[in-house]
């Protein structure tokens, strides 16, 4: 069994990347990074992250791709996975909860409730 929780976070801004990973290490989650929908899908299936916080805007594979492959192509459906982005349409929140998102974080979020999220 693992000691501390595995955390992917698929961001493609290093700085938000750096800030989300720096909260998560302070409360003593372990964190994998990915900066594009490509480097996502190939560190669930090598890394098998606990949860995973997702953005929805990223090069070579979207965020909501990512979504439907993890969850509809390899049946994953007891990962967690957090959207964390900058689209606050309704719709896309209600796209990516449909398609099997655990919650939806807009950004700028605080970091706490990130925390808590989590």
């Amino acid at each position: 069994m693992k000691e501390k929780p595995v955390i992917l976070i698929v961001e493609d801004e290093p700085d938000i990347r750096e800030l989300i990973q720096y909260h998560l290490l302070k409360e003593g989650y372990e964190t994998l990074l990915a900066s594009n929908g490509k480097e996502a899908l190939e560190a669930v299936q090598a890394k098998d992250p606990d949860l995973v916080l997702l953005d929805l805007m990223l090069p070579l594979v979207n965020g909501i791709e990512v979504l439907k492959t993890i969850r509809f192509a390899w049946g994953l459906k007891e990962l967690p996975i957090i959207i964390v982005s900058a689209r606050t349409d309704e719709t896309d929140i209600i796209t990516a909860l449909e398609l099997g998102a655990d919650n939806y974080l807009s950004k700028p979020f605080r970091p706490k409730v990130l925390v808590a999220n989590v």
